[in-house]
């Protein structure tokens, strides 16, 4: 396979695109993309590991990542990555679906792919082929063509997102009502180091814990207090596996004064210690969150 690796930069700006196959999944893996945002186009039978949940693509699959960890294990087929950094990319005065923080990114139903069938993987090929050669052509408005390709990549797997995420489920959900879920992902991205209560993010959203807590339920997700749980969780477990920080300095990173407490938190949740957890999974035991 020939391998390439085309990036586009000016000043802050940066877009880059590789092509990769179990060939050379060393340049994928890794933290050298751990900054940037990350679109992968994924073809059928590969297997991949984000953070702690495993995936094995059944047909081809657009994976939307920021600073989550990524694994893939093997895939034969040629398959892109698409990265980008937010002085690049990150329109927020239209359509804030199609944002860098958009639904595709930090999504609270925790769903970071879309899966294509024949025709929209044909379509998100030219696309990536179109950003390819623009990117090769390096011509004076190359950065605007590819920005363009871009969103439109953004745009149909937004659309194929929602169709496959909510009208699966025949869930009636107004433009607002994705806002508000939309909104709270992403300021919990943000806060949840230090804000643990559905409280503080309802004041944030400038509506009542009640009505928060409503609207989730509404949807039949877990509680806004659940989603905060969760993502303390999938932070101390990331901390956990990928550095040697004591549970203690772990508990005060994630706003904890009592480390006991934390500790007692982890356990009940997921069913180890966190001692026990670092200990199993480094031998390859995954537990559940």
């Amino acid at each position: 396979m020939l391998i390439k690796n085309l990036i586009f930069e000016d000043h802050y700006k940066k877009l880059g695109l590789e092509n990769f196959s179990e060939e050379n999944l060393e340049t994928i893996n890794g933290n050298r993309f751990r900054y940037d945002i990350k679109i992968f186009f994924i073809p059928a039978n590969y297997e991949l590991t984000i953070d702690f949940t495993h995936f094995k693509t059944t047909k081809p699959t657009l994976f939307f990542i920021t600073n989550q960890h990524l694994n893939i294990k093997k895939g034969k087929e040629n398959a892109v990555l698409l990265y980008y950094n937010r002085d690049f990319y990150c329109i927020q005065i239209h359509d804030k679906e199609v944002a860098c923080d958009g639904l595709l990114f930090h999504n609270i139903f925790e769903i970071p792919f879309v899966e294509l069938n024949e025709e929209e993987s044909f379509i998100i090929k030219n696309l990536l082929q179109g950003i390819e050669d623009e990117l090769e052509w390096q011509d004076s408005s190359g950065e605007e063509m590819i920005r363009t390709y871009l969103k439109q990549i953004i745009i149909r797997a937004t659309r194929k997102w929602k169709k496959q995420n909510l009208e699966s489920q025949r869930l009636e959900v107004h433009h607002h009502e994705l806002e508000t879920f939309r909104d709270f992902s992403r300021l919990l991205e943000v806060h949840f180091r230090e804000k643990h209560n559905v409280s503080d993010y309802a004041e944030l959203l400038h509506i009542a814990p009640k009505t928060l807590t409503h609207k989730f339920k509404s949807l039949k997700l877990d509680s806004p207090n659940q989603f905060i749980i969760n993502r303390i969780l999938l932070e101390a477990k990331r901390l956990l596996f990928y550095t040697d920080k004591p549970v203690k300095e772990i508990a005060y990173d994630l706003g904890y004064e009592d480390p006991a407490y934390f500790n007692r938190l982890f356990t009940h949740k997921t069913g180890n210690t966190p001692i026990h957890f670092k200990k199993n999974y480094t031998l390859g035991k995954k537990y559940n969150s």
